[in-house]
């Protein structure tokens, strides 16, 4: 026996993301006996809020399970942020959600049920049981010449901005079978993907980042691979398989200084990035670095300097973002420690602290307007980007959804498509009545 589901996948920054739209097609979709799973992001928080609400407002009485990183980094109060939920999964949600849609009132670790007693467990999950959405073909490759993959879940490393490190904690293992790897890519180069943006947090912190690029050059892959990687963590043999593909490094630096580093637990070997970038650059493959604005003991002249490190290495896409303090994260339980004070809504941003003021902020801010202007052609000083800085507005859009009143939300973050949640229970449970699953 099969669950009879569907899937709802929408971009939240796409120009045609319409949340009544999509409210209106999920009631076509359910009745009373259904179970809608909602994976829920910081980006579509207030949609997720909409949806929920105007499910109940219009007669929906069935089981609204929410999941995904708004979930798994809250310790406590669930119901009260999001009283319209029945069953909170915190954690990789696969299996915990196969579980529910097999026997909704059955005891699974990490699973909240609404009025209980709150543990605030993380799930239990076998990444050797986690079934392929390709290879299973709930992903139709055929349709798709641009894919978002994953060959390891979590991170080593303990950025105090990040909420990567906790889920992935409580992996025994990482990484995905070498065998299940391995298919995926052999499907997507025989299928004419020519674009992979691989969700790894680090792809090069996996004993299989080498043997992966291997995989796609033996099968002579032409497309576009993007890579978030540790430049410390570059040797020799990645840069030989990197240069033989048309591979996009992206490095995740922040900052330059060493204070900043320490505070958020980010601590740069800035020679030893140095020497990769400049091997980088030699061997002409492509790259970008990307940078945190709003710093716990950051100023603007210590933004200005990093930035200025960047051009004078002729970095060819400088990327800067401001600091959001996210659930669960290290600098969010800190932040009155460096006096951090941030944005209203949904997707608060930090806009002072006892090293920079507003005016500072709105600064880096400009600055950051000025690098988005230039990508690919940056000015080689950091004066030359201040004049162009000068000339710009800050887009606030860029990091924050619009009001819910306004019915559509546009956003600067792209959301996963890959955690098919509720199309993977199939491969586990026999049956439910009717199964939904969003992600925003």
């Amino acid at each position: 026996m099969n669950i009879e589901y569907t899937s709802v996948v929408r971009e939240i920054n796409a120009d045609g993301f319409n949340v009544t739209e999509i409210l209106k097609e999920i009631l076509d979709l359910v009745n009373d006996d259904s179970m809608i799973a909602i994976g829920a992001y910081v980006w579509a928080e207030e949609a997720i809020q909409y949806l929920m609400l105007g499910l109940r407002r219009r007669g929906f009485k069935g089981k609204i399970v929410l999941g995904g990183p708004q979930i798994s980094y809250m310790t406590d109060g669930l119901e009260k942020t999001y009283p319209h939920a029945d069953l909170f999964v915190r954690g990789y949600g696969e299996l915990a959600l196969a579980g529910l849609a097999l026997n909704p009132n059955e005891e699974i670790r990490g699973v909240h049920r609404a009025g209980e007693q709150d543990l605030a467990e993380q799930t239990e999950v076998d990444l050797a049981m986690m079934p392929s959405p390709w290879l299973t073909k709930v992903i139709d490759v055929n349709t798709q010449k641009f894919v978002r993959w994953e060959s390891q879940r979590g991170c080593p490393f303990k950025c105090g901005f990040c909420q990567h490190k906790e889920p992935g904690a409580r992996l025994t293992k990482r990484e995905f079978a070498p065998e299940r790897i391995n298919k995926e890519i052999d499907l997507f180069c025989e299928y004419g993907v020519n674009d992979i943006a691989v969700l790894d947090p680090i792809f090069n912190a996996s004993s299989q980042s080498l043997s992966i690029l291997q995989r796609f050059i033996a099968n002579d892959y032409k497309g576009k691979l993007s890579l978030q990687c540790r430049a410390e963590m570059i040797d020799e043999e990645f840069l030989n398989a990197a240069e033989q593909l048309d591979a996009q490094l992206e490095f995740g630096l922040q900052t330059i200084h060493r204070s900043e580093g320490k505070a958020v637990s980010r601590n740069n070997n800035i020679d030893k990035v140095d020497r990769v970038l400049r091997e980088v650059t030699k061997r002409g493959i492509n790259y970008e670095i990307t940078l945190i604005y709003g710093l716990p003991e950051q100023s603007l002249e210590s933004f200005k300097d990093t930035v200025s490190w960047c051009l004078k290495h002729n970095v060819p896409t400088i990327k800067a973002f401001p600091l959001m303090l996210l659930r669960g994260t290290d600098v969010a339980t800190r932040k009155h420690e460096w006096g951090l004070t941030e944005s209203s809504g949904s997707m608060p941003v930090v806009l002072s602290s006892n090293t920079f003021t507003f005016d500072d902020w709105l600064a880096m801010a400009r600055l950051s307007e000025a690098l988005k202007k230039t990508e690919g052609r940056h000015p080689s000083t950091i004066e030359e980007l201040e004049r162009i800085a000068s000339t710009c507005e800050v887009d606030g859009t860029r990091y924050s959804p619009k009001p819910a009143d306004e019915i559509r939300f546009r956003t600067l973050s792209i959301p996963s498509q890959t955690a098919l949640d509720g199309a993977l229970v199939i491969a586990y449970a026999d049956r439910i009545s009717r199964m939904c699953s969003i992600f925003g």
